[in-house]
């Protein structure tokens, strides 16, 4: 049947309120807290966010790529970020902020909005749900300042229960699907460079598209390798035509999904390929929140959920969930992050169809030991929170 978005958009109401929430039961909460032990925290002065036990700390952290990196809109050699760190009672949770050009966020916007972080009516980092939507109410936008405390907090409260996220939330690790492993737009001689280094310690490849050079990446790596291809145009296509002759061209050479055909806005065009698509068609670009699945619903054949985008774990649990409700296929992915924020997002990756959790594998200055790639498959650490470990001294 085909897809009327008016209709849709008209009759979908307020459907995500019913979109299911993990939560740590209330014995395990009151079990952490006793386990709890004081600490003054002496010397640090960066933003109290309690009575003399609960502080947020951060520092501009610029991650630097292995290869300079190119998508339909944009090349870039460096990514800004902002390192996040709450302190409570003994526990450090750890968060962070990345900030790539399309987001339209810097350092300067997420330590603006870090600064105004006050939870001095939150007794201890349990009221998770009201921390955060506090958090979120400070501002309209800001994703990823939100994201990196919602992050932190996350981290902090699963070393308080003493669990990883993925088991708080009742996930078989083992069901974490292979990640994508990502490459650029760029010349045929190092398009071949790059899939040899990463074709044998992957099982399925993301390719960026949407310029004039799509068949040719692929043909170039297709020359190299046989692996399943994942694709993402960036919104780099124009016309609805010709995106779809090339979708069925790529199928034909092994690729396996799409990201993003068109541009966001373009919503008929892009649900007129997905109806017609040999190939399961994701929406990345057309969907940052929650709130945004209703008026994508029928147009995409699922959803590529992103921690900067979406504000944080606590939202992105909630999309995946009500995506599956509605019908929709999951996808977990990721910006140029360091392994805190990847694996934050792995801790959600058992429940996905894709997964691209790479970012971490594209830069050479990375801070943390978490989530691990092994022959292509998410490993997801037994440690609690999100799972990582500092490599080194922080600056926060």
């Amino acid at each position: 049947m085909p897809f009327n978005r008016r209709e849709f958009i008209k009759t979908a109401g307020s459907a995500i309120a019913g979109a299911a929430v993990g939560a740590a039961t209330s014995f395990a909460v009151e079990e952490a807290k006793k386990r709890t032990v004081g600490n003054s925290f002496e010397g640090y002065h960066v933003n109290t966010l309690g009575p003399a036990k609960m502080r947020l700390t951060f520092e501009p952290y610029g991650l630097q790529l292995r290869h300079t990196f190119t998508v339909a809109s944009y090349s870039r050699n460096s990514t800004p970020g902002v390192q996040v760190r709450v302190e409570y009672d003994g526990f450090t949770g750890y968060g962070e902020a990345s900030m790539p050009p399309y987001l339209g966020q810097s350092v300067e916007t997420v330590s603006t909005f870090l600064r105004k972080v006050n939870l001095e009516r939150f007794k201890d980092p349990f009221q998770l749900d009201d921390i955060l939507t506090y958090v979120d109410g400070l501002s309209e936008g800001d994703t990823a300042a939100k994201a990196a405390v919602d992050i932190a907090f996350h981290d902090l409260v699963g070393k308080m229960l003493g669990q990883p996220w993925y088991r708080i939330w009742g996930l078989d690790p083992a069901k974490a699907p292979d990640t994508t492993f990502t490459i650029g737009i760029d010349t045929p001689e190092v398009v071949r460079e790059k899939t040899k280094e990463c074709a044998g310690k992957f099982n399925i490849l993301k390719v960026k598209v949407g310029l004039d050079n799509d068949k040719e990446m692929i043909e170039t790596i297709r020359e190299i390798t046989d692996l399943p291809i994942a694709v993402d145009a960036n919104q780099g296509w124009k016309d609805k035509k010709e995106a779809l002759e090339m979708i069925h061209w790529l199928a034909e050479r092994g690729v396996v999904m799409v990201e993003q055909p068109m541009p966001k806005e373009a919503l008929d065009d892009n649900a007129w390929i997905t109806e017609n698509s040999p190939l399961p068609v994701f929406a990345d670009e057309a969907i940052q929140r929650l709130s945004d699945i209703p008026s994508i619903k029928g147009a995409y054949t699922g959803i590529n959920i992103k921690l900067m985008k979406c504000a944080g774990l606590r939202e992105a649990w909630k999309m995946a969930n009500y995506a599956r409700a509605e019908g929709m296929r999951v996808m977990v992915g990721c910006m140029t992050e360091t392994s805190c924020a990847v694996s934050a997002a792995a801790q959600l990756s058992p429940v996905a169809d894709f997964a691209d959790l790479d970012g971490n594998l594209l830069i050479s200055n990375d801070l943390f030991e978490g989530m691990t790639v092994d022959r292509g498959h998410i490993t997801l650490p037994d440690r609690p929170g999100i799972g990582v470990k500092p490599l080194g001294q922080l600056g926060i």
